[in-house]
């Protein structure tokens, strides 16, 4: 069995690394015939091109079966093919796009069966939520690190967060004030502890009560100060 076909496998029996490395490698693939069905060249970053390929080869992964005597490759270019012209044919681009006498009898009334605007629209939408939802478990994963790092668990954020909203909005203003002034943010960051010293006068509740909310503190200046997208929304969102 090959590098691909073991890829192909383990993507189908769940594992979502080895699935975004088979839909990366295809990505030659889908420039390439989105390329040769437009007739221009195609821009990866720009393109609408790609990441509709790129969601064929999600789908033919999942409906790819060995039975048929089809290589994964011949298949998945086939539904890419399919994905491409159903969206041509959307923009009603279709006809300047691609000159329908390229393609077979057979070949046309295949493409005639492709999913409709509904469908690739709820499949775009699923595709994006699964991604979304992976690289919210990636950055929780990482958040979850740097806080172990101060010796702070993700559990602690439910027992040490503020129970009345007032100290929550102070321990979020005293997060902030760390995150803003560098000689605060540089202490906490070489020190793994709040700079009370420092911050005296400068926020509006006691020294005890910093100590008190140490943990919850530091882990909001950290996401303020981190690059955790969903966190950060989050946090606005609760503000």
């Amino acid at each position: 069995m090959d590098d691909l076909d073991t890829l192909l496998k383990s993507a189908q029996s769940g594992h979502r690394d080895a699935r975004e490395q088979l839909i990366k490698r295809f990505r030659p693939l889908v420039i390439k015939t989105a390329s040769s069905l437009c007739g221009r060249y195609i821009d990866a970053d720009q393109d609408d091109e790609v990441s509709i390929g790129m969601l064929a080869v999600d789908q033919a992964i999942d409906t790819y079966k060995t039975e048929g005597g089809t290589s994964f490759f011949n298949y998945a270019e086939i539904v890419i093919k399919r994905r491409l012209i159903d969206h041509y044919r959307r923009e009603q681009r279709l006809s300047r796009a691609i000159p329908f006498s390229s393609f077979g009898g057979d070949q046309q009334a295949e493409n005639d069966g492709i999913l409709n605007q509904i469908e690739h629209h709820q499949a775009m939408m699923e595709f994006q939520k699964k991604q979304e939802s992976s690289d919210r478990r990636e950055e929780i994963k990482q958040y979850t690190k740097l806080l172990n790092n101060y010796g702070i668990s993700f559990s602690d954020l439910v027992s040490c967060a503020p129970k009345h909203e007032d100290a929550r909005l102070r321990a979020m203003e005293a997060a902030r004030l760390i995150a803003e002034q560098e000689e605060l943010r540089t202490h906490l960051e070489l020190k793994k502890e709040l700079p009370l010293k420092q911050m005296a006068g400068l926020v509006k509740v006691s020294r005890k009560t910093l100590e008190r909310q140490r943990k919850y503190i530091i882990a909001m200046t950290l996401i303020i100060c981190g690059d955790f997208k969903f966190l950060q929304d989050y946090l606005k969102k609760s503000s």
